[in-house]
């Protein structure tokens, strides 16, 4: 049994590495092309240039997806923050009737393909008379994050001490007012990782975006899809590489000051 021990570390150490490396080598290679001079992707690169992230900085559509992304995706992870909170806070804190029916609901857009959900909107919406309009594209999005914003709400509402909130009822406080003083404070940082989350996955969304854009709502993946149906320069890698280090970025500084660990994990030690 030891020497199975001791060849079992080794070997879940490789296998970790692998994956790593299987995960990340593809995303390497796109920063290496989005350096090349060529008009062509080629890896790796004859001469080396910045000139398709300029390209990427300059081409308007992606300038104009950019501020839509921005809007969309500040809009839908503030209203998710609201609802996945309340969604979150009324299944765990009470026991209803409609309660395991309101919790699917809520995380049904874990298991509906996305391009279900863009067709079926973008449906409604037609029907409706408000086809493809920003409203509709911030319901799309809000409707696919609230589960991750749940998620980061339930695990911080796991790790809030009960004891808590038992001794602000034993001293007269009502409801309401555990919420605020108590509850709201210590779930901040789940509000803000559930926020972030949100974020960045609705400014990525596309599937089920391409469904309920036009023109004038495109987000900036769906200028990336429209842009690579006419062009197929290094441009899509350079902008690729931007988001792949913005991303990086955004992830690096949420967990110095939010402690990523602390909004995804559940504390055992209670």
């Amino acid at each position: 049994m030891r020497a199975i021990d001791r060849l079992a570390m080794p070997l879940f150490v490789a296998v970790v590495a692998a994956t790593l490396v299987f995960v990340t080598l593809p995303s390497v290679v796109v920063v290496i092309v989005a350096f090349g001079e060529k008009s062509i992707m080629q890896f790796p690169p004859d001469a080396w240039s910045l000139r398709w992230f300029e390209r990427a900085f300059t081409y308007p559509d992606f300038r104009k997806g950019v501020v839509n992304g921005l809007y969309i995706s500040a809009c839908a992870s503030v209203l998710a923050v609201l609802v996945g909170t309340l969604g979150a806070y009324a299944i765990d804190r009470y026991r209803f009737r409609g309660r395991a029916l309101l919790e699917s609901l809520l995380l049904s857009p874990l298991v509906i393909p996305h391009f279900t959900l863009g067709v079926g909107l973008l449906l409604l919406a037609s029907a409706a008379g408000a086809s493809r309009t920003y409203a509709v594209v911030i319901v799309c999005h809000l409707i696919l994050v609230v589960p991750f914003v749940m998620r980061s709400v339930y695990v911080s509402l796991k790790n809030i001490d009960p004891m808590l909130e038992r001794a602000a009822a034993s001293l007269g406080a009502r409801p309401l007012t555990v919420f605020l003083r108590i509850h709201l404070p210590l779930l901040a940082p789940g509000l803000a990782g559930g926020w972030l989350f949100a974020f960045i996955l609705s400014f990525n969304e596309f599937t089920a975006t391409l469904f309920v854009t036009n023109n004038q709502t495109q987000t900036l993946p769906v200028a990336m899809y429209n842009y690579v149906r006419e062009y197929a320069d290094p441009t899509m890698a350079a902008l690729s590489a931007l988001l792949i280090v913005a991303t990086a970025l955004f992830m690096i500084v949420a967990n110095r000051f939010l402690g990523l660990d602390r909004i995804l994990s559940i504390d055992s030690h209670r």
